[in-house]
């Protein structure tokens, strides 16, 4: 009964939270102008985003992009060299300790103490916030249900699988009841059940009206999550917005997929240069040619009598283009 009580309490407090952000005006982060080099090397270059309470946005870019170190920048392990970051309206430079209160960090590396038990964990967590109300073992158990974790709630982290582990984490990253949660690759190294019961919980953070930022290398995972894409190229957004407009403007309205060991493919591709259209990207045995609406009716013109797929862009189109040299 108690159990259900913390539960029904946790819920009340998440639903008034949620009730006070919907009438805020502004966005629960946006960062304007950020800039981070290191060793003269520019690695963030005037990055703006911004994301909103009950949204995701997700950081995209191949390796070395910047989407790490800009999310290290936004919750506060690294400084800016230039650049304005607010969290609920608050300047972190002005008043770091409370935007601290207000964000919530799940970084890519374990960072849990095996010294501690699970609901240990969360504990430590507390203490490090300051958290010493009567409700403050309320909100551990409420957790600690909601993340499927109270079974292990006495036993040491080292025990759970690395599904659960991630759970954990997730759980000590809310413990101070943030407004705004950063998950820097939030799946990596986990199976595809762990990974799905991820994103069940992420899910239900941005239902519950929680901001999120995210970054993954995953493009399933981007495209099943996140509500606004933020895409980075050697330090420099290229596009920002939602899934579908971004990958109109970076890929395009339509992919044709060919076999590329056809007799055909010398003549498709002489075509694709004559029309002045992007290379097709070659992946294992096919080709993936970006086309508009009257390109794939000029095409479709031009090469009626051979076998080929249309579908619509996918990140992967997009990641294939962005690991690509500019």
């Amino acid at each position: 009964m108690r159990s259900g009580l913390a539960l029904s309490r946790w819920i009340i407090i998440v639903s008034l939270r949620v009730s006070d952000l919907s009438t805020q005006n502004e966005p629960v982060l946006q960062a304007t102008g950020l800039v981070k080099q290191f060793a003269g090397r520019r690695v963030v270059d005037g990055v703006d985003l911004q994301c909103r309470a009950g949204q995701v946005l997700g950081l995209l870019g191949a390796n070395g992009a910047g989407k790490t170190t800009t999310l290290r920048l936004c919750y506060g392990f690294l400084q800016p060299d230039a650049g304005v970051i607010r969290v609920t309206g608050i300047d972190r430079s002005a008043d770091p300790e409370a935007v601290a209160r207000r964000v919530g960090v799940c970084t890519q590396d374990d960072t849990l103490d095996t010294d501690f038990t699970v609901r240990g964990n969360l504990e430590q967590m507390c203490r490090y916030f300051r958290l010493r109300t009567p409700a403050v073992k309320e909100r551990i158990t409420a957790l600690l249900e909601r993340f499927g974790l109270d079974r292990y709630a006495n036993a040491k982290p080292d025990i759970l699988s690395g599904g659960y582990r991630r759970r954990l984490m997730m759980a000590r990253a809310l413990v101070h009841e943030p407004q705004l949660l950063f998950l820097d690759e939030p799946t990596t190294g986990l199976d595809p059940q762990a990974r799905l019961e991820v994103w069940e919980l992420v899910d239900t953070l941005r239902r519950d009206g929680l901001g999120i930022v995210l970054t993954t290398h995953y493009m399933d995972e981007a495209e099943r999550l996140s509500d606004e894409l933020l895409i980075l190229r050697e330090g420099r957004v290229i596009a920002a917005g939602p899934s579908r407009a971004v990958l109109g403007d970076l890929v395009g309205e339509h992919m044709l997929v060919l076999d590329a060991r056809d007799p055909a493919t010398p003549a498709v591709c002489a075509w694709v240069r004559q029309m002045g259209l992007p290379e097709p990207a070659r992946v294992l045995s096919t080709l993936h040619l970006a086309v508009d609406g009257p390109g794939l009716a000029r095409f479709s013109a031009r090469f009626g009598d051979l076998r080929f797929e249309v579908r619509p862009p996918t990140l992967d189109d997009l990641f294939l283009k962005l690991a690509e040299k500019p």
